[in-house]
């Protein structure tokens, strides 16, 4: 059996039970050490998974589909290496103080790590719900560190909806535990296919209560409301992390609706799609008219985190291999440089003064031309502009639609929203870098490391093109794979390989 693969979930746990234990002078290192040795058990795991041999590892020994298993394929390790580099350049913006503004930081922070990665790793429906209320639960007082009225309000939004949404997740679980007689995600697939006329109606309904969990979880129109408060209220090193919480939603999403519910689910088959294109597409719209409407540039970060929500999830709505592909490189870019963006957007705030985030004048920035050009590179990026990686991504999905309405619909919605974003974008940096006074704050400190993280993060976009051929030829493996449930169930309950 493959040990490798349960240590993404043992290393947060031990480390995040360990330091409710240690005094605080111990925390701060043993935290880093924790999260920076994620990065190397990654690429161990991505190369493992780039044979193409799907791995499962049968917890106690209790072999499929009777036993709780974890799953490593090529989509599950990608999504490991993806949580690692942005928890450790994360976790380095936040022990230079941000940390300290509350209690068991630390803590939290790893035992977020643990339900990210649980939930990535998870090839049983139950034990998803279980890593999803771990990494809720843990995001709960993650999103009130440092406290405020502010992150109250939001916080109380955040919890009420998540605590529904968890409840509904219950259910749907329930009622497919019922029909089917199992909780394997792979043995599932086998018993949906083989469903009676009588059957398929409740099964239907409990997939689609699954799909509206997934898509609070993912910020799906109408269900995003939630994100651009929560996301804009917390702190800088938590809303960097949590850039990849709503791809938590998109991997259940691309995980149980073509696996489960994919090409070989019957009457059931490809059941999300059809809801998915429409609300995908005025998603995006949506989050760039919030985007153009934000009078802070933490809020108009969060709800660029809605558009590339939405194009992700119009991806996934298409269904083909090269539509696929263009996601899981477009999902990397927007997690990296999303995180990357709130870093930047609160070093900016703090030389700001009480003026912090919000898009109005405020003195001049200690450093205009390292940080406005930070953001620049940064705007260049999210927009989707050449010759950065979110440029590459958008192009690899529009070229993967080859005509019909469904070609004008994603070109006129990608292209007007990328055109929206730029002029928000353009709006707030001639606010933040040009409409300013021309004294500085005497308390405007430079964070070398602090700016170290995100300009880390931001370096991604670049990277990402230069090794575009080896991450298209991952993300076209993993496509094709996704795509061959048959391939993931012969795994799982056969023990087969690739």
């Amino acid at each position: 059996m493959n040990h490798w693969l349960i240590l993404p979930v043992l290393l947060p746990l031990f480390a995040g039970c360990a330091l409710l234990l240690v005094g605080e002078r111990l925390q701060r290192g043993l935290s880093l050490l924790a999260t920076l040795a994620l990065l190397p058990l990654s690429a161990v795991l991505l190369q493992q998974a780039d044979s193409g041999v799907v791995q499962f590892y049968a917890l106690g020994n209790w072999q499929p589909p009777f036993g709780i298993i974890l799953v490593l394929d090529r989509l599950s390790a990608l999504m490991i290496a993806a949580t690692a580099l942005l928890a450790s350049l994360s976790l380095i913006y936040a022990v230079r103080g941000d940390d300290q503004r509350g209690k068991r930081f630390h803590a939290l922070f790893q035992f977020q790590l643990l339900g990210l990665n649980g939930a990535f790793l998870t090839g049983d429906l139950f034990n998803l719900f279980v890593f999803f209320e771990i990494l809720l639960i843990a995001s709960y007082a993650l999103l009130l560190h440092g406290g405020g009225a502010g992150r109250v309000r939001a916080g109380v939004h955040y919890v009420v909806l998540n605590l529904v949404g968890s409840a509904f997740f219950l259910i749907a679980v329930g009622t497919l535990y019922g029909i089917t007689g199992t909780l394997n995600m792979a043995h599932m697939a086998e018993r949906v296919a083989q469903l009676s006329a009588e059957q398929a109606p409740l099964v239907r309904a409990a997939a689609l209560l699954l799909l509206v969990v997934f898509g609070l979880k993912a910020a799906l129109l109408p269900l995003y409301f939630w994100l651009p408060k929560a996301y804009a209220e917390a702190s800088a090193p938590v809303a960097a992390l949590f850039s990849i919480m709503t791809k938590v939603g998109i991997y259940s999403i691309l995980r149980v609706y073509t696996l489960i519910f994919g090409e070989q689910a019957g009457e059931l088959a490809n059941l999300a799609q059809a809801w998915l294109w429409p609300l995908a597409l005025a998603g995006i719209v949506a989050g760039a008219l919030g985007a153009l409407a934000a009078t802070t540039l933490q809020g108009l970060l969060s709800y660029l985190v809605v558009v590339s929500a939405g194009t992700l999830l119009a991806a996934i709505a298409l269904g083909t291999p090269e539509a696929l592909s263009a996601a899981l490189y477009y999902l990397l870019h927007s997690i990296w440089v999303a995180g990357g963006l709130f870093l930047l957007a609160d070093l900016i705030a703090r030389q700001r003064g009480d003026k912090g985030g919000r898009l109005v004048q405020g003195p001049a920035l200690l450093q205009p031309h390292l940080l406005g050009g930070a953001f620049f590179f940064g705007a260049i990026a999210v927009a989707g502009l050449p010759p950065l990686s979110g440029f590459l991504g958008k192009l690899m999905l529009l070229r993967s639609v080859s005509g019909g309405s469904e070609a004008i619909a994603l070109w006129s919605v990608v292209l007007v929203s990328g055109l929206v974003t730029i002029v928000a974008l353009s709006r707030a940096g001639s606010t933040l870098f040009w409409r300013t006074g021309l004294s500085v704050l005497g308390s405007a400190n430079r964070e070398p490391v602090k700016m170290l993280a995100s300009f880390g993060l931001l370096a991604s976009a670049p990277l990402m093109v230069i090794a575009a051929r080896p991450l298209i030829t991952y993300a076209q493996a993993t496509a094709v794979q996704l795509l061959d449930a048959g391939l993931y169930r012969q795994a799982i309950l056969l023990g087969g390989g690739a």
